[in-house]
């Protein structure tokens, strides 16, 4: 898994072009104002707010792409005319979970609702399946509250094995966590 490799091409439902592409230590500015950006948007992430510092956002980046470089991670980064416009990933558990790879994903504001989610997620996966050699899981958690992410997990075969009442804070309310896996 090379820095910087392209593994999708194509267009979104509305007819945007797309790519999809493993990072590069290139990407740290464009990667920062993603975050902070959907942080303040107090999405269904865990960033509710907070503020990533650009050595944050570095030390961030230089252990996903050594956890890429090891096979433990993979992640993509997707962009249309240049613009980083979604983020998402596995990264492997270590001893006794090295067989479960964690996932997790987002998509900016004006690209939602136009399949790039499902694509990227599609990607991811089969990216997942030929580089990460231990992956037998994939689990995932989801806000209680987000019905599209749901049914969009459950769409690609995921399977709601858990819920964690008030488990998560989404913009200062505490609210249901749900857990979900999917076996490869």
């Amino acid at each position: 898994m090379e820095p910087g490799k392209i593994v999708y091409t194509g267009k979104s439902k509305s007819g945007k072009e797309i790519i999809f592409r493993y990072p590069t230590k290139d990407d740290l500015k464009s990667l920062w104002e993603y975050i902070n950006t959907i942080s303040k948007e107090k999405t269904f992430i865990t960033f509710q707010g907070e503020e990533m510092t650009l050595e944050g956002e570095q030390r961030w980046l230089e252990g996903e792409l050594q956890k890429i470089a090891d096979c433990k991670a993979v992640q993509l980064l997707a962009f249309s005319d240049n613009q980083l416009v979604g983020v998402s990933g596995i990264t492997m558990g270590e001893r006794a979970v090295k067989h479960v790879g964690v996932f997790g994903i987002t998509i900016a504001k004006d690209f939602r609702n136009d399949s790039i989610g499902t694509l990227l997620m599609n990607n991811v996966l089969k990216e997942a399946k030929k580089n990460l050699r231990d992956l037998k899981i994939v689990a995932l958690g989801v806000f209680g509250n987000n019905p599209v992410a749901q049914k969009l997990y459950k769409k690609m075969g995921f399977i709601e094995y858990g819920n964690l009442p008030k488990g998560v804070m989404y913009r200062g309310t505490l609210v249901n966590h749900l857990a979900m896996y999917q076996e490869i």
